[in-house]
């Protein structure tokens, strides 16, 4: 649990610009919105709750996933939303029963970047894109689709990559 930043201006567009909504019902609509972003990747969670901040640009999410993997995904599900800029995680890790789990490091995607520099980065291997690539599923649906400012889960080395 903890708290996750993002870049405001980059991600999926979701809440749209400025309306005329007052701000509790903007936030509703934002959370509404996120939600329905974190189904429609039908993700393994349990009693999902969004729940935006949209004059603060953060959300705050919670429920219950069944591992660390599925953890980090909903995060950056609703963090990698144009407009938030930060995500309080409020998750529980049901099937974690205390034990250690290899935790992802999250990486922000600069311009030009690929997922084949991006694994070399941080595997020393070009050819690791795939592990990256498959960690991101559902969010990522072609490892050449990725943007400047979206934030990318890379999976714990392997003794394959």
């Amino acid at each position: 649990m903890g708290l996750f930043s993002f870049i405001k201006d980059a991600g999926e567009k979701l809440l749209g610009g400025a309306s005329s909504e007052d701000q509790e019902s903007a936030n509703r609509s934002a959370s509404a919105a996120i939600t329905a972003h974190v189904q429609s990747l039908q993700l393994p969670v349990t009693e999902l709750h969004v729940a935006v901040e949209k004059a603060a640009h953060s959300a705050e999410v919670s429920g219950s996933v069944p591992d660390q993997e599925t953890c980090e995904k909903v995060i950056l599900a609703c963090g990698n939303v144009e407009g938030i800029d930060s995500i309080n995680d409020k998750l529980y890790i049901a099937g974690n029963n205390g034990a250690a789990t290899g935790e992802a490091v999250f990486h922000t995607v600069a311009g030009g970047e690929t997922l084949s520099a991006i694994a070399k980065k941080h595997y020393g291997n070009a050819n690791g894109y795939t592990a990256i690539f498959e960690a991101n599923k559902p969010m990522l649906k072609h490892p050449d689709k990725i943007y400047p400012g979206q934030v990318l889960r890379i999976p714990p080395q392997t003794a394959s990559v």
